[in-house]
């Protein structure tokens, strides 16, 4: 089928995984437009409806839960009628769907591997029926660790990974997703563009998981001990969510499949950055370090060249701008989150 349409009809856009982090913004900024109509997809296995509350409201805003990994018939639900996808089609897919736990790693490695696998499929058979401009979200972790001589990853290096470690259901399975992405990019002219994604913070991101900018917030707001999973020297980058998504709406109209890193390439320590958190709460926390997560890999940072001369973008967001703008929304949500269970809990038990 055609994404064909008339001059004077809304783009019908796809967000897979759209109740998580980065899927929400997403969801947010399409829905502003006029123009577009958002489909947003969601298991809520890691994602929650608070994310997109806002939304639900909206009439050109449906939610579907459903299971990627499930194949997709569009015309299987009726609250989609007021779309015409049947006429109109689907113009944009964002595949952001990634069920998995930073913390525990094995928690959901069944439901990662076969999202990344089963569930990739499905998506990109959705993209192939529509003849649907595609973007998905891989990421940084397809590298392992970074080269001795330099921490900066180019997307030509092929990475270092291990197929059966702690935290290969998600590793290895987002390598096998850029695999089929590939495959169906040269088999079938599939107009998908690959996104590494590095280390992203803002508003929403799920706490209590071993992330740090959330939990050193949450933290920090509770007055408790700031715990960095490393030594006083570890360090990475981080981008902000409103930049990270600026850059992904870019590479929806690159007519390369890349793959390009997406993130920012200013490193700092992570002590700095809990130092400034600590900072701008007025917190009494202090800082204390622990032995990293297992089968964790040494974070490097992106080399983005690729992507500033492919689409002109490039994070612009400052680090201090960025935290005031997560502490403050996560100061206003604490109460709500500490009633639906989102606060320094586990999200293996998270609410809708």
């Amino acid at each position: 089928m055609s994404n064909t349409k008339g001059v004077f009809e809304k783009k019908n856009v796809i967000v897979a995984g759209g109740a998580g982090f980065i899927g929400s913004h997403i969801c947010e900024i399409l829905a502003k437009d006029a123009n577009e109509r958002v489909i947003c997809v969601d298991n809520l296995i890691t994602g929650t409806t608070m994310n997109i509350e806002p939304l639900l409201q909206l009439p050109d805003f449906k939610f579907i839960r459903h299971d990627i990994t499930e194949p997709i018939d569009l015309s299987q639900f009726p609250e989609l009628a007021p779309f015409e996808i049947e006429f109109s089609g689907i113009q944009e897919i964002y595949n952001c769907a990634t069920p998995t736990s930073y913390k525990e790693a094995k928690k959901f490695s069944y439901e990662t591997a076969l999202t990344n696998s089963i569930g990739m499929k499905n998506i990109l058979d959705l993209a192939k029926q529509y003849s649907s401009k595609m973007v998905h979200l891989s990421s940084s972790a397809i590298y392992g660790d970074p080269m001795p001589e330099d921490n900066h990853f180019n997307e030509d290096y092929w990475g270092f990974v291990s197929p059966v470690n702690e935290r290969a259901s998600y590793n290895e399975s987002k390598r096998f997703s850029e695999t089929l992405c590939k495959t169906y990019y040269d088999s079938f002219g599939v107009p998908v563009t690959i996104a590494r994604v590095f280390a992203a913070y803002g508003p929403r991101m799920i706490m209590d998981e071993g992330r740090q900018v959330p939990d050193f917030i949450s933290a920090a707001i509770d007055n408790k001990d700031i715990v960095i999973y490393g030594d006083k020297d570890s360090s990475t980058s981080f981008c902000y969510i409103k930049d990270m998504v600026e850059g992904l709406m870019k590479l929806v109209e690159s007519k390369a499949m890349g793959p390009f890193n997406i993130g920012a390439d200013e490193e700092y320590k992570l002590a700095d950055i809990a130092q400034k958190v600590i900072e701008i709460t007025g917190s009494k926390s202090k800082i204390k370090f622990e032995k990293p997560h297992e089968g964790m890999y040494e974070q490097g940072l992106p080399n983005i060249k690729a992507i500033k001369d492919e689409t002109g973008w490039f994070p612009l967001v400052r680090l201090d701008e960025g935290l005031k703008e997560t502490i403050e929304y996560m100061g206003s949500v604490k109460s709500r989150y500490e009633q639906a269970g989102l606060w320094n809990e586990s999200t293996l038990d998270r609410k809708e």
